[in-house]
Order: C-alpha cells, then structure tokens, then sequence
C-alpha cells in the first residue's frame, strides 16, 4: 500500500487542457482549426472530384470510339446484306429493304425510349422533402 499523498486527488477528466487560456481565446482557435479542416475537406473532395471526372472522361471516350465501331460495323453490315439481296432481286430493291429494316428498328427504339423516359421522376425524394417543407411552413403561419 502507498502512502496517503499531501495532494488532494485531481480529475483527470475535468481538468482543462490549457488552464492559462481564456474562453474566447478557445473559441477562436476552435474556429480556426474547423476553418482548416473544413477547407482541407473541400480540398480533397475537389481532388477525388477531378479524379472521377477523369476516370469519367476516360470511360466515355471508349463509348465513343465504340459507338463509331459500331456505327461502321452496321453501314458495312448493311451494305453486304444489300448486296447479297442483290444477288435475288434489283439492287435498289435489296437496298430499300435493308433501309425498311431500319427504320423498323429505328421506331421500335424510339417507342422503348419513350415509354423509359415516361417512368422518370427527377429527384423524387427531393420534390417530396420541398413538398413537406411546403405544408410545414404554411402550418407555421397559421
């Protein structure tokens, strides 16, 4: 066992870390430090940003080197199968049938599309959010 010490017993939990500093002097710097921190946040959310927009940028040049691949693949696709109708019937014929096909797929495309476009709701659960403030503020007016 040790000896009882002179010194009452402090609270290391309640004890102030800096003693010798006032109030607003605390108050300043812990808007100083959140400042900084805020500022360093935003930072590195502008650096992940840019990194994604690159990563973005990256992913939509291959569609669009794929996109004109494909474009190709179909005008030549098209065209042999013009010419191998050719091969039964008039050329202008076997070239107006693979243009019907198209314009076959063209429509059916289209229509797919639309009824697509139909079932979006742009930011549902904000209009919802700006909905309720709505009705909650006119509840505080009355």
């Amino acid at each position: 066992m040790s000896a009882p010490s002179s010194r009452p017993e402090v609270d290391r939990v309640t004890e102030p870390k800096q003693p010798d500093r006032s109030l607003g002097e605390l108050f300043a710097d812990l808007g100083t430090n959140l400042a900084t921190l805020v500022r360093k946040e935003l930072d590195l959310a502008k650096t992940e940003a840019r990194q994604e927009f690159r990563r973005a940028g990256q992913a939509a040049a291959a569609f669009a080197v794929a996109a004109v691949a494909t474009l190709l693949l179909l005008a030549f696709a098209s065209t042999a199968l013009a010419w191998l109708l050719d091969q039964w019937m008039n050329t202008a014929l076997a070239f107006l049938i693979v243009a019907v096909i198209w314009t076959v797929v063209a429509a059916v495309a289209v229509s797919a599309g639309r009824k697509r476009m139909e079932r979006i709701e742009p930011l549902p659960e904000t209009v919802d959010s700006i909905k309720e403030d709505v009705e909650w503020a006119k509840q505080q007016k009355s």
